[in-house]
């Protein structure tokens, strides 16, 4: 892999907590991704905002204001997990498809794409901008257009079960499961917009979760026990 797009949960940063950030947590994770980094892979980070926000459960905010609360609630998380990254000795962007001041610079494809020639992770924050699209949407968004060889999701749960394994203890892993098979079964890998993305822009997923030992770089090493996802 030349080029990636990892996707973290923000439940999962909040590791135990649940809430906020775990910065043992997210420093495992920069380590593992200095790794990669140092052998020559570009990445690019999409972060989830549920480790502080989940509009679609409320039901007396207006949709467009839950979900632009979830947009900053991605941006927080970008900002932060960039600093701890640059902690460890990596150099980072983070870019968003909206105006922030100062904070963030505007997301283009040209200026991901030179800031990935100088060996930058990039951060993709706010979502994609709009209302009604999910962070899984702007992880096929941006993998498409960056043109990512795979996109990696970084779970709380250690791959794609056939039900909700936290509900059936029952439920049957997928080692492998083609997005056909996902989409007609519903098994919200990514959210359908998503995943329908996916599907047509022919880019491999692979679900693994993020609390195991080096996931992140066993995962780009081929080397991991999640799902992965086929698009053939």
């Amino acid at each position: 892999m030349k080029r990636i797009l990892l996707k973290l949960s923000g439940e999962a940063l909040a590791g135990e907590k649940h809430t906020g950030f775990d910065e043992p947590t997210v420093t495992v994770v920069a380590n593992q991704v200095k790794k990669l980094v140092d052998s020559g892979v570009q990445v690019g980070i999409v972060i989830g905002g549920g480790n502080f926000w989940r509009g679609r459960t409320s039901e007396t905010i207006d949709r467009t204001k839950a979900d632009q609360i979830g947009m900053l609630a991605t941006i927080m998380n970008c900002i932060y997990v960039s600093e701890i990254f640059r902690s460890v000795g990596m150099m980072t962007a983070v870019l968003t498809p909206f105006e922030c001041g100062s904070i963030t610079k505007l997301y283009s494809k040209d200026r991901a794409n030179k800031y990935f020639a100088h060996n930058m992770v990039v951060f993709f924050a706010g979502g994609t901008g709009h209302p009604y699209f999910s962070t899984d949407t702007a992880t096929v968004l941006r993998a498409v257009e960056i043109e990512a060889d795979g996109i990696y999701l970084a779970k709380a749960i250690d791959g794609v079960y056939d039900s909700d394994p936290k509900v059936n203890a029952d439920a049957k892993k997928y080692d492998e499961v083609s997005i056909q098979e996902v989409i007609d079964k519903k098994l919200a890998v990514v959210d359908l917009t998503a995943s329908v993305m996916c599907m047509e822009n022919k880019i491999p997923m692979y679900v693994f979760g993020l609390n195991e030992k080096d996931s992140i770089v066993n995962a780009v090493n081929g080397s991991f026990n999640g799902t992965k996802v086929t698009v053939d």
